[in-house]
Order: structure tokens, then C-alpha cells, then sequence
């Protein structure tokens, strides 16, 4: 595909587009190399499409999986808790929110789990902050600058594999920070698309892709747009690549008049996973590809007065795919152990969820990307 081609079909989208060049993945340290079998490895991860979902704000996950059995949840949001008869119950005492029925189908399909209680364990309430690490996947002491999934590009550049990213939504680098395609002033607005002349797509090997490559559209795209020109994009993908596509929906710090806008942005998310897996079944790629959402941290556990919620805590996320191993993980809430800003106490490390994309799904070295010892979830069939 040309790359005038390309970005015709992304300016159609009705999207202002954003592009950062096709990168050379960073040098990966030499003790990785020796610490993997490259042959085993690139084989058994190559053609995995990891799709993350950016619930940016901070997205309240009381409201989002609901312990609705638990009456301490109702008196600590008695304007906005989701009702008993509204809620869409997965067990005795878990329920999703009304706005996710499209998630049910995943549900009974075997093909959605959901992990309670995911947090960084030394919780920070600043957006900034909080996405830094959730981006560069540390602890809450730790600063660094380069993004996981930069780190995974750059391990399988050892192993002689393909990787393929790109980002919808948002022209944040985010987990692809410091790669060479995500020099920040690359990510900017191009609103004619036929003047982002820095773009180094490689006409004279049309539909070949190098070892890596990467696109960015953000701007004014909704979600739907995103997901749309997501698959196209996986369309023009090199089907044998590890593939890292981000999508993010905006809007979830919910300070104020929370239960309409939070409906409003979860029927988007269920909608849009619906779509996904859809469109990716109808492509032959639904069995090699993990759904994986993720925010900067949950809401607190009480209402304020606005009918909102505040910084901070665990929350629940979805892992969704065709060998993901349905069903609820980790620690309910536990409304008694509330901290002094009311925020739940963080049951699973987040990065556990990367460890179980890069190890289990990828067939990577979490521990050499992640720079720590951590097990991988049992999410997945394989």
C-alpha cells in the first residue's frame, strides 16, 4: 500500500491525523538476547495483535464492575450507584454496568475476563504522574522515560522479529515513548494529510513492511472513528508481525455529573470491543488477538457532592480475546479497607497484566522488559 493510499483512507475517517515515522527498534541490552530462545520465541508470539484501550481520565470501576450484592456500595453513592434491577449480574455479587450488555456475549462465550483490585501500589492521584507509570510500566519510585512497549520493540528487534504499532486517538507516545518513531515533536497534528512529508513509508516495497513500523492518528477522532481506522491499519500490517495497536477514548475524569457521562462513554467501549471482535473474527485474527484495557488509576469509593467521584484506588479491567479463559480474577472490592481519600486498596499489580501479554501472549521476557520479577496472570488458554 502507497503511502498516499494509506493516508487518504485515514483523512476519510473524518480524523486529523497524526504520523510519526517508521522506526528502527531501540538496541535491546545483550543479556536478554542470551536469556531467550530467539527461534522458539519469535515463532510461537509472531502474528499476536495486542490492542490496548485507554479508558484516559481515570476510570471509575466501582460503577464499572459492581458489587452490587455489597449495601456498603449503595451508602457510599446514594446518588450514583448503579441500581440492583439495572445491573447485569456475573455472579451473586459481581455485575457489569447496564451500558456493557455488548460485553455479555463475550461473556458467555468464554472470551472476557475481568481482573478486580489493578493498581499501582503506591497509588499517586495526578493524571500525569499516574500515566507515567502505567506508560513506562515501574513502580511508583522509579522514573524512566521509555515506554513498554518500546522496550518489548526492542526486544524482539534481538530476537530478528517484526513489530508493528500504532496509536489512535491520541497523539500522546504513551507506552511507545522514546522510540525512535516517538520523538515528541513527531507526534503532531498533520491536518492535511497530504503535507505529512515526513512520513517514511516505503513505497518501493508497497504492502512489505521493515521489522517495525508505526502510525499515529489522534486529534479529533471518536472512538468509533479510531477503531475503524485501527482495522484498516491491521489490514495493511505485515500479518506475521507482533502487533501493538493503543486506542484511546477520552473523558472518564467524571468530577461532576458522573452517571450520564459515564454511561455514555461505557456503551462507546462496549460497542467498540463488540466491533473489534466482530470484525477481527470476520478477518481470521480474532484467536491471535488479546483486548486489554487500561487508565491511570480508579475513582474513589464515595460520591462527592457534584455527583462524581475523585482521584485515585483500584479498579477492575477487561482482558477480552479468543483464547483469553473467561471469568473473574483477583480480589472483589473491599469497601471496609478504604484509605483516608476513600480510594480501594490495589489487590493486582498492573504490570501483572503486561507480564501476561508480554509472556503468555508475545512469548517475551516480561521480567527483562518490566525490570522485575512478576508472574504473568492466568488469562490465557495457551
Amino acid at each position: 500500500m502507497k503511502r498516499r493510499d494509506f493516508l487518504s483512507m485515514a483523512a476519510a475517517a473524518g480524523a486529523s491525523l497524526s504520523m510519526s515515522r517508521v522506526f528502527a527498534a531501540p538496541q535491546a541490552d545483550g543479556d536478554i538476547t542470551s536469556r531467550l530462545d530467539a527461534r522458539t520465541t519469535a515463532r510461537d508470539g509472531s502474528g499476536k495483535l495486542l490492542i490496548l484501550i485507554e479508558l484516559k481520565g481515570g476510570n471509575d470501576g466501582l460503577n464499572t464492575v459492581i458489587p452490587f450484592a455489597d449495601s456498603t456500595y449503595y451508602t457510599l453513592r446514594r446518588h450514583i450507584a448503579i441500581p440492583r434491577d439495572q445491573a447485569l449480574a456475573l455472579d451473586a455479587r459481581t455485575a457489569l454496568h447496564p451500558a456493557l450488555r455488548p460485553l455479555l456475549s463475550l461473556w458467555r462465550d468464554g472470551e472476557l475476563a475481568v481482573v478486580q483490585g489493578v493498581g499501582s501500589e503506591r497509588d499517586t492521584s495526578a493524571h500525569f504522574r499516574s500515566r507515567e507509570i502505567w506508560d513506562t510500566a515501574t513502580r511508583a519510585d522509579v522514573y524512566r522515560r521509555d515506554g513498554w512497549l518500546t522496550r518489548a520493540a526492542g526486544q524482539c528487534a534481538a530476537l530478528n522479529g517484526s513489530f508493528a504499532t500504532a496509536s489512535f486517538g491520541s497523539v500522546e507516545p504513551g507506552p511507545f515513548a522514546q522510540s525512535a518513531s516517538c520523538i515528541e515533536r513527531e507526534w503532531m497534528r498533520v491536518d492535511d494529510p497530504d503535507a505529512a512529508g515526513y512520513v517514511n513509508w516505503n513505497d518501493a516495497n508497497e504492502g512489505k513492511l521493515g521489522p517495525t513500523q508505526s502510525a499515529a492518528l489522534g486529534g479529533a477522532l471518536t472512538f468509533r472513528d479510531s477503531i475503524d481506522s485501527a482495522l484498516r491499519t491491521i489490514d495493511a500490517m505485515q500479518p506475521h508481525a507482533r502487533t501493538a495497536i493503543r486506542l484511546t477514548l477520552d473523558g472518564f475524569d467524571t468530577h461532576a455529573n458522573q452517571p450520564g457521562r459515564h454511561a455514555g462513554l461505557l456503551t462507546q467501549l462496549a460497542d467498540g470491543c463488540a466491533t473489534l471482535r466482530t470484525e477481527l473474527m470476520r478477518r481470521g485474527r480474532w484467536r491471535d488477538t488479546l483486548v486489554m484495557t487500561y487508565s491511570e488509576f480508579g475513582r474513589s469509593a464515595h460520591e462527592n457532592a457534584q455527583r462524581g467521584t475523585e482521584h485515585g484506588g483500584a479498579a477492575a479491567h477487561f482482558v477480552m480475546g479468543g483464547e483469553v479463559r473467561a471469568g473473574l480474577y483477583g480480589q472483589p472490592p473491599d469497601l471496609t479497607r478504604l484509605d483516608a481519600d476513600g480510594k480501594l486498596p490495589v489487590e493486582t499489580d498492573f504490570r501483572r497484566l503486561y507480564a501476561t501479554a508480554l509472556a503468555s501472549f508475545w512469548k517475551l521476557d516480561a521480567n527483562a522488559v518490566l525490570d522485575d520479577d512478576l508472574k504473568p496472570l492466568p488469562l490465557l488458554r495457551v
